[in-house]
């Protein structure tokens, strides 16, 4: 009979935290929203869409709808906003999540995936008006969670955390940006740098070699690649194709690096098959196509505005290139409908300099090969700050979760002192 009772009660009071959390989401303005099912370790989770101006400055200019990911451990725990820089059409739970036992609210970046508003003009898409949609986020769910804040994201989204506390620096307590670059030009040569020194020579010069081989061959490899793009229902209008292979090959050391590949898979045998398939599996056909530049876009444009990006050095290559002009460099930013845009760099040189001397609570994580880590945050001993580069580890293996068992007491040290709360081993688990 007390067993009974007491099973009765823990339904009773499972069923009235759940209810508790709805009947919150109801009475926030701004959020729809449904229930999915939660990631494990957690109680509850929802998919809302948060109504946003498309223009904070002047809500007149309409709205759109944002999707975030609510994952709840309960309103004692931390939060961390994940800062994604493109789409996100699913929920994913980030390491900082799981280490702090923290509730998680991932969020899709503006003019990504479903958060576009019935028109688009790209006059919006702007730094300023992407931390907005953040600060009103956590503006509305500061409401539910008013414990301690953090953000964290990867890649672009690394980078949209950095811009999110320049902006906003009272928003969250700490921040984890992950392979996050900060670009200072529109094509930022310290690329170039990293490009000409990492690795060994022998591997660089095996990249250059098959490089200059596919080159060569151009007319064997380009029917090829159209058989290819026709089974893949590839089309190429953006760029013709003869373009997009020739980028791909200038683009096959940016990525070998970035993706953490092998000197040893690059091919020596000099089989034109081998060579292309290398190619394929490294860069790839589909990335220059008109669906991935189109789904890219707000991407491209954002990098060629504000965040700026890189181009590719042509000289090694000048004799074998017919498509591409080697001066100015051709550049990876693929603006929607080719418009003309203009870079303004005065907000990355400020919040450069704003990091060096202000930047306090960051978490910065490297892959020493990563090609990104080119133009990483430099290290200042001006903040309160901790910089991690790990050794052999790329775009993709830059995690907690692959640090030395030293490094990543550090890391858990410094939350801790920072937080001023302990961090248990076993909360400690993966993430993206």
């Amino acid at each position: 009979m007390h067993r009974l009772l007491i099973v009765l009660w823990l339904g009773i009071a499972v069923g009235s935290t759940a209810q508790s959390l709805e009947q919150r989401l109801y009475d926030l303005p701004d959020v729809q929203f449904h229930r999915i099912d939660p990631p494990e370790g957690f109680s509850e989770a929802y998919e809302l869409r948060i109504r946003q101006p498309v223009d904070h400055n002047d809500p007149s200019k309409g709205y759109f709808y944002q999707r975030v990911f609510l994952s709840h451990r309960g309103y004692n725990r931390p939060m961390v906003i994940a800062t994604e820089g493109y789409s996100r059409s699913h929920n994913r739970i980030y390491e900082p999540t799981q280490l702090l036992h923290a509730n998680q609210l991932d969020v899709e970046h503006r003019y990504f995936g479903v958060s576009v508003p019935d028109s688009i003009d790209y006059t919006y898409l702007t730094l300023e008006q992407a931390t907005a949609d953040l600060h009103h986020i956590r503006q509305l769910f500061g409401q539910l969670y008013e414990g301690q804040w953090l953000s964290t994201g990867i890649s672009k989204g690394g980078q949209t955390t950095i811009f999110y506390r320049y902006f906003y620096p009272e928003d969250v307590v700490v921040s984890i940006p992950y392979v996050a670059p900060l670009n200072l030009a529109y094509e930022d040569t310290r690329i170039y740098d990293f490009l000409d020194t990492v690795g060994t020579e022998a591997c660089r010069k095996r990249i250059y070699d098959l490089q200059v081989r596919l080159l060569k061959q151009r007319e064997k490899v380009l029917p090829l690649l159209r058989w290819y793009a026709m089974g893949a229902r590839l089309n190429f209008t953006y760029l013709t194709l003869e373009e997009a292979f020739e980028y791909a090959v200038l683009e096959y050391p940016f990525s070998f690096w970035q993706w953490g590949y092998s000197c040893e898979d690059i091919p020596t045998s000099g089989r034109l098959e081998e060579d292309l398939q290398h190619l394929m599996d490294v860069v790839g056909i589909a990335f220059y196509s008109d669906r991935d530049i189109e789904a890219y876009g707000p991407h491209y444009y954002q990098a060629a505005t504000q965040m700026g990006y890189y181009g590719y050095k042509t000289e090694p290559f000048v004799k074998w290139l017919k498509a591409l002009p080697p001066r100015p460099h051709p550049h990876a930013a693929f603006v929607p409908a080719k418009m003309e845009v203009t870079f303004d760099g005065a907000l990355v040189r400020r919040v450069y300099d704003w990091l060096a001397t202000e930047g306090h609570r960051f978490i910065y994580l490297y892959g020493a090969i990563d090609t990104w880590s080119a133009t990483r945050v430099p290290y200042s001993d001006k903040v309160d700050s901790v910089w991690f580069v790990l050794d052999g580890k790329d775009h993709r293996t830059c995690r907690i979760r692959y640090m030395s068992d030293t490094a990543r007491q550090e890391l858990i040290t410094t939350l801790e002192r920072w937080l001023q709360m302990d961090i248990m081993p076993q909360q400690e688990a993966g993430g993206p």
